[in-house]
């Protein structure tokens, strides 16, 4: 078995800072050893020794992750924190270089100063290791797109330790990167194109929702028709005995009447309350307030649907999933615009044809049985999933994210790169399992 060097920073149960690094965001964990390498060749060592082992491998940028693998019970965590560098590489074309172990927040201050942003997701917090390799949909997702669309080239171990490169030399591997990057390997860096960001305008957006959903249709078809400027996302919440939509509205730019106008089709509706739109920046989106540590703070089950948009029978689904007596936390958010320029096949990520995204959160006592039958109501509508939002993979969940000859060629290439399934300790199935009928689906 290969011996960790000394100079690769390990802590274990011991140490006093095992408290703080120990778990996810969601799940307490006592793993065996946390390794904290500060550059690429000591995650090479790091995953020489891990892959040397037969226990629990965990891979860590920024611990969000609503799954909680990436900590584990009694095996290695590798932990990407201390290598979070945001290096511009060209001012002109936007091209950014930023290590997996950032956080967005750290990245939007970074990239600020030069006029620049990278659509991120929607909280300061979470690593760029996790959002970058599966999908990104954020607050300027309509007018950037998803994050991974960006993503130009990343340096990867391998499982086996060695380093290699995805680029278009390796254009296999890029693909995976680019969507399902943690089956084939751990990426230490990316180089992303950033887009130019001078400022953005945001406000709030309240939309009553009638028993039968046609607010919900309604709202969908006006962000389908909206500049691809304005992304929205909010949370359906009851509020005294009715339900409302309460969207934050984003608008990317500083050209204020251009705004006011993209809103205006919306806020002439009946049953549509707006405040006004205001200056800001993109960091007060992901703001440094939001940077913790991870200590299992927030356990909750996820799961999610991809809809191509609110109809007259996916509205009123998603009403009866409001109103259920487990009180369920009901997210909403608009994707499509740039998200649907790039071909399905491009990327890891297929569904390039989806509009909305609703995710559905249940907290404890309540758990992921009875998530299943709270949503079981969305999934005849839906168009599948995004994997960042599901806290309990399965093979049921693989197949919604990454449907037919998708989810084969991810298989396939989990099988070349990681083929002793090192990757996948904790995760199970394994996609070299899927398929298997003794892997039974949820």
């Amino acid at each position: 078995m290969t011996t960790l060097p000394s100079s690769l920073v390990t802590v274990t149960p011991a140490d006093d800072a095992y408290r703080y690094l120990r778990s996810t965001y969601t799940t307490p964990h006592s793993p065996a050893q946390i390794l904290l390498p500060s550059s690429p060749s000591e995650v090479q060592q790091a995953m020489a020794y891990a892959s040397g082992t037969d226990l629990p491998v965990s891979i860590r940028s920024g611990g969000h992750g609503l799954a909680g693998t990436s900590s584990n019970d009694g095996g290695i965590v590798v932990d990407l924190s201390r290598m979070d560098a945001v290096t511009v590489l060209d001012r002109p074309t936007g091209l950014v270089r930023v290590d997996a172990g950032a956080r967005w927040a750290q990245i939007a201050v970074a990239l600020a100063p030069h006029g620049l942003a990278i659509s991120s997701g929607d909280h300061g917090n979470v690593g760029v290791g996790g959002l970058a390799t599966a999908g990104g949909i954020g607050w300027l997702v309509r007018r950037y797109g998803l994050t991974i669309d960006h993503v130009r080239a990343a340096t990867v171990v391998l499982p086996s330790g060695e380093l290699v490169r995805a680029d278009e030399a390796n254009p296999d591997l890029l693909w995976a990167v680019r969507g399902a990057g943690s089956f084939v390997g751990v990426v230490t860096d990316l180089d992303i194109e950033a887009m130019e960001l001078p400022g953005i305008q945001v406000g709030q957006v309240v939309i009553e929702i009638d028993r039968d959903g046609r607010a919900l249709v309604e709202w969908s078809r006006f962000l389908q028709a909206a500049p691809r400027e304005l992304t929205m996302s909010g949370v359906l919440a009851a509020s005294g005995g009715r339900l409302v939509l309460v969207l934050t509205a984003v608008f990317a730019g500083t050209d204020a009447p251009r705004a006011h106008a993209a809103l205006a089709p919306l806020l002439a509706r009946p049953g549509v309350h707006a405040g006004g739109l205001q200056n800001a920046r993109y960091t007060d989106l992901v703001p440094a307030g939001h940077l913790h540590a991870n200590v299992g703070q927030q356990p909750s089950a996820t799961t999610n649907a991809l809809l191509a948009a609110f109809t007259a029978e996916s509205a009123p689904a998603l009403i009866e999933i409001a109103r259920h007596p487990s009180g369920p936390f009901v997210q909403v958010r608009g994707v499509g615009g740039a998200a649907a320029d790039i071909a399905r096949d491009a990327t890891a990520f297929w569904h390039r044809d989806a509009e909305v995204l609703v995710t559905v959160t249940l907290f404890p006592p309540r758990g992921a049985g009875e998530l299943a039958a709270v949503a079981r109501p969305l999934w005849s509508h839906a168009l599948g999933a995004y994997r960042n939002f599901e806290s309990h993979p399965s093979e049921a969940t693989f197949a919604r994210a990454f449907p037919g000859a998708t989810g084969e060629r991810v298989r396939e290439l989990a099988r070349r790169y990681d083929p002793d399934g090192v990757l996948h300790r904790v995760f199970l199935p394994a996609p070299r399992e899927l398929g298997r009928q003794d892997v039974k689906p949820e």
